[in-house]
């Protein structure tokens, strides 16, 4: 027999989150802005202002979006209700699989989109450019930066997010220096910024014969990819703009020229490199996108007003602020120290599973802790 009572209790449960993902989203107000904006776009003079035009359309669409995704939610609660009610009135419990699946489906949903409402910043939706630098450990710390860079790589892919290499310094020993990536998606960086830090890892050395238990440390800052129409004042006094020659893993990727660019902001120490488009004027654009991008996400960290009153005040991630740990041995645990979440299946996390660690860091924000 169907354990009527229990999926009932699960329906209810769901149906109270979907109502206060409806409160929380504020749907109805969604609804009006989207009547609003298309009442905009039947206007003849619509297309005169071309800039403003464009910003109206994603704007639709995004809300548009919204309202679906919950319009969704509320069909799929619907349609699990009638499965239930024609199962009892027939007494066919052959249904059970499919509503106990339908079950699950919908609440991970749900749980999914209670997690996009709390990206509510700025600069959330936007593109994440996420940078990785080896730490204290030598070759044991470059290869942590390359196993971590591997790992955000395959969390991107998971999403169906696009992943741009913007800068890679290997070494020819083992690991990575450093790295920059672009992870290009709705969203991206609303999810990664809870992943600047130290990231701390404990394991036995492969390069070390004795097979002693080494601690190494990689750094992981992440800022969002701004928008063209965003200006930032930066005196280019303030810049010091060097250019050498690119190195990485070879291949026709990467220049023999001395095309890289490496862009230092004088007032506040900041240091930013691109090596990875095909020209020296590319890479110093792209340079100065992510030097813009990270002088605003400083600000909005810091909420200061104006750039220049971050001269003399930025600091570098120090080595002691590790915010996770990841333990291979003499035990296998994940843990982050922020929140506290924790697991043991280290290898899941280093195939992209970070999910669970992002979802705690958010909603440890949202309450304000």
């Amino acid at each position: 027999m169907l354990n009527i009572q229990e999926y009932r209790h699960e329906i209810e449960s769901m149906s109270e989150d979907i109502k206060e993902l409806g409160v929380s989203l504020d749907v109805d107000t969604l609804r009006e802005k989207v009547e609003k904006n298309e009442h905009d776009m039947n206007r003849q003079d619509f297309w005169d202002d071309n800039e403003s035009a464009q910003k109206i359309l994603q704007e639709t669409k995004m809300l548009n979006e919204k309202i679906e995704a919950y319009e969704s939610l509320e069909s799929s609660l619907d349609d699990i209700q009638v499965l239930m009610e024609l199962s009892e009135e027939e007494d066919d419990d052959s249904v059970e699989g499919e509503i106990y699946s339908s079950i699950k489906s919908l609440q991970k949903r749900i749980d999914e989109m209670k997690i996009n409402t709390l990206l509510s910043g700025e600069y959330d939706r936007n593109n994440a450019i996420l940078s990785i630098n080896s730490g204290t450990g030598g070759l044991d710390a470059q290869d942590w930066a390359q196993m971590i860079l591997r790992m955000y790589i395959r969390w991107a892919e998971g999403r169906d997010y696009k992943v741009k290499l913007l800068d890679l310094i290997s070494d020819p020993e083992a690991g990575i220096k450093s790295a920059t990536i672009l992870v290009q998606g709705e969203n991206a960086y609303g999810y990664l910024k809870g992943e600047k830090g130290v990231h701390r890892i404990v394991r036995i050395s492969p390069f070390d014969p004795s097979g002693k238990r080494h601690t190494s440390f990689a750094s992981v800052d992440v800022m969002p990819e701004i928008d063209e129409d965003i200006e930032v004042d930066i005196n280019q006094s303030d810049l010091k703009i060097d250019t050498y020659r690119a190195s990485g893993a070879g291949g026709q990727h990467v220049n023999t020229t001395d095309s890289a660019v490496r862009i230092t902001h004088l007032p506040t120490g900041i240091t930013v490199q691109c090596q990875n488009e095909r020209s020296q004027h590319l890479n110093r654009e792209v340079a100065m996108k992510m030097l813009v991008a990270k002088l605003v996400a400083i600000k909005e960290a810091e909420q200061k007003e104006k750039i220049e009153d971050l001269q003399g005040k930025y600091t570098q991630i120090t080595w002691g602020s590790q915010i996770r740990s990841y333990v291979f041995q003499p035990y296998k645990m994940v843990k982050d120290h922020r929140t506290n979440a924790e697991t043991g299946n280290v290898d899941s996390v280093m195939d992209g599973n970070i999910d669970m660690f992002i979802n705690e860091y958010l909603k440890m924000n949202k309450l304000g802790k």
